[in-house]
């Protein structure tokens, strides 16, 4: 089973790509036979992880794939590592504003993705999908979604059960006539998050290869 998780809107957009993307991902899969459930998770922090908790362990997938939305990156970001802070520059859809507070109170300060992210890389480069090994998933619930997950499999709750986080482009299509902001059609998104999924599944090790950063 693979679980695929986007979120709702926040910072006052209607909509949320990762979740459009998501949607996209699910149906290119299930039509070639992979067994798929999809989450919308709350952009709250705590609430977003007890959600995502309660549907691993009700849905025991084997693969996980988080997806959220960093506007201004104009690819998809695999991101690499998530760390055990919040620090909110905007308030969640709650009002909450936690300013460097632990994800998990004495958890490590870092989790990397158990996802094969340099060959997801090159299967996308391969695919003619924009993308990137990002070094940050920010601070934000993003990070906190993604910190939280991997805390999860480190419990074993889902025995062998890799996962990792993605964060996908402002929707073509959401941005004002006219805007500079840099985006991406859902359809390619999806087709991107579906790529990682199926490199996942086929790659036990990743593939060893450049895709570091200067700063």
């Amino acid at each position: 089973m693979i679980l695929l998780t986007g979120f709702e809107p926040f910072g006052g957009d209607s909509s949320n790509p990762s979740w459009a993307a998501v949607l996209e991902a699910r149906e290119i899969l299930r039509a070639e036979g992979h067994e798929v459930e999809t989450l919308e998770l709350p952009c709250i922090f705590g609430e977003s992880a007890a959600v995502l908790r309660e549907a691993m362990r009700r849905v025991r997938p084997e693969l996980v794939v988080c997806v959220g939305l960093a506007g201004g990156r104009d690819r998809l970001s695999l991101e690499r590592v998530a760390i055990n802070c919040d620090d909110a520059r905007i308030p969640d859809n709650t009002g909450n504003r936690p300013i460097d507070e632990p994800v998990v109170p004495g958890g490590p300060a870092a989790y990397f993705s158990t996802l094969p992210v340099k060959s997801a890389l090159r299967a996308l480069q391969i695919a003619g999908i924009r993308a990137e090994v990002s070094q940050t998933a920010g601070t934000y619930v993003c990070n906190h979604v993604f910190y939280a997950l991997m805390h999860e499999l480190s419990r074993a709750v889902a025995p062998r059960a890799r996962g990792g986080f993605i964060h996908v482009p402002y929707d073509e299509a959401q941005l004002p006539k006219g805007s500079a902001a840099p985006g991406m059609a859902t359809h390619d998104m999806g087709r991107g998050i579906a790529v990682v999924v199926r490199t996942a599944l086929e790659t036990p090790l990743d593939a060893k290869l450049s895709a570091g950063a200067v700063h």
